[in-house]
C-alpha cells in the first residue's frame, strides 16, 4: 500500500466479531481481500460482496461495503443482476467447494461463459464445512466422512478444469496461507474486464485438516509447487530442476536435465486457445504433489455488461424511446374465451 493511499485495512473491517473456527483458512483470505481493496482508489460504496450458503458466505458481513448473504448457490445469479443493472459497481462473488459447485454449479458456469464482470472467489476446503464434515464436490475418492463412512467413490471436480470448460476468461488459483500470491491474485482478475474465477485452497483445520500438506508444509511445498509467471518457463523445485513440457497428448512433468531448457513450456495466459491452460489444470486433479499456481488463463473478451450497453444504445438509436403499452400489445397476444 503507497503513502497516498485513502483507505486501510481497517477501514474495510466491520463492527462484527469475526465467527469463524480458530486458525480457519477464511481468516487469512479476508485479511488478504481486506488489504487489496484498501490499496484501490475506489469508494468503499463501490464494492458489493454477494456470497451464498456455507462458512465462506458469512464475509458479507465483515465487510465495510455492500453486500448480500443470498441462498444456496445463487450469488452468481443474484450478482449478474447486480453487475448488469449497476456497471459502475465492482462485483465480488464468495463461494465455496459445496456452495459453487453443487447447487450452485449451473449458476456458476453460465456466469463464466457469459463473461459477466463478476470477481468469483472459491474458498476450496474439499469438505462441507458449516454442516459438519460431509464430502463434497472436491473431496477426494476414498474419502470417509460422515456421509460417506466407507469412502467416497464420487470423481472430485476439478474447480480450474471446470472453469476453463465453460470458456471463463480468467481463471487462477492461490493458497490461503500466502497472503502476497492471494493479492497478487485478486488485483489481476479485478483488473480483467469480464468473469474471473479465483480458486483458494483454504484449509479446514476441524473437518479437514492439513488437505494441502504437500502444497505447505516447508518439506515439500518448493518440490511441490509449479508457479504459473506469464511469459516465463514452467520450472519448479527447489533447485528448478523439474519443469513441463506440452505437447499433442497433454502436459506432462519432466527434469529438465534430461529434455533441455529449450523443451520446457514458456506459459501464455493471453493464449485464446484455452487447451493448454486446461492441459496445465490436469498434471494434478487436486493438491497432491506437483500441482500448479498462478493465472492458468487471462484474456480479453467483450464483457457482457458492455455488449449488453451496446445493444441497449443501438437500440434507443435505431428506434428511439421505447413504448411499454405498444410493446404489450403486439404480437404474441391473444384473448381467452370466459
Amino acid at each position: 500500500m503507497t503513502d497516498t493511499a485513502r483507505y486501510e485495512r481497517s477501514d474495510f473491517q466491520t463492527d462484527q466479531e469475526v465467527r469463524w473456527c480458530p486458525g480457519c483458512g477464511d481468516y487469512t483470505i479476508l485479511a488478504s481481500v481486506q488489504t487489496y481493496l484498501a490499496s484501490l482508489d475506489i469508494d468503499r460504496e463501490k464494492h458489493v460482496f454477494v456470497s451464498g450458503i456455507g462458512c465462506s458466505s458469512r464475509f458479507p458481513y465483515y465487510m465495510n461495503t455492500y453486500g448480500m448473504h443470498t441462498v444456496h448457490g445463487r450469488a452468481p445469479a443474484i450478482a449478474t443482476g447486480i453487475a448488469t443493472a449497476n456497471p459502475d459497481l465492482t462485483v465480488w462473488v464468495i463461494t465455496g467447494d459445496g456452495d459453487g459447485l453443487s447447487i450452485g454449479g449451473n449458476h456458476l458456469i453460465h456466469a463464466l461463459r457469459r463473461n459477466v464482470n463478476l470477481n468469483i472467489i472459491l474458498f476450496n476446503n474439499q469438505i462441507y464445512g458449516l454442516t459438519k464434515g460431509q464430502y463434497s464436490p472436491t473431496s477426494e475418492v476414498g474419502k470417509r466422512t460422515k456421509t460417506s463412512p466407507l469412502g467416497s467413490i464420487d470423481r472430485p471436480f476439478n474447480p480450474v478444469s471446470l472453469a476453463l470448460g465453460a470458456e471463463a476468461a480468467f481463471v487462477a488459483r492461490t493458497l490461503d496461507m500466502d497472503r502476497n500470491h492471494t493479492i497478487d491474485m485478486l488485483r489481476q482478475m479485478h483488473e480483467h474486464d469480464g468473469a474471473g474465477l479465483l480458486e483458494i485452497y483454504q484449509n479446514c483445520n476441524v473437518f479437514n485438516d492439513k488437505a494441502f500438506i504437500d502444497l505447505t508444509d516447508k518439506s515439500t511445498r518448493d518440490t511441490n509447487r509449479i508457479w504459473l509467471e506469464d511469459g516465463k518457463p514452467i520450472i519448479f523445485g527447489p533447485n528448478d530442476e523439474f519443469g513441463v513440457v506440452v505437447d499433442n497428448i497433454g502436459a506432462k512433468i519432466v527434469e529438465v536435465s534430461q529434455v533441455g531448457a529449450d523443451a520446457i513450456h514458456v506459459h501464455r495466459a493471453d493464449d485464446p486457445n484455452p487447451s493448454v491452460a486446461f492441459a496445465l489444470s490436469r498434471i494434478s486433479q487436486g493438491p497432491y504433489g506437483p500441482t500448479p499456481l498462478g493465472v492458468f488463463r487471462n484474456v480479453k473478451v467483450p464483457s457482457y455488461g458492455k455488449v449488453l450497453e451496446q445493444q441497449i444504445a443501438a437500440a434507443q438509436t435505431d428506434k428511439g424511446a421505447g413504448d411499454m403499452a405498444k410493446l404489450i400489445r403486439s404480437r404474441g397476444t391473444w384473448t381467452v374465451d370466459a
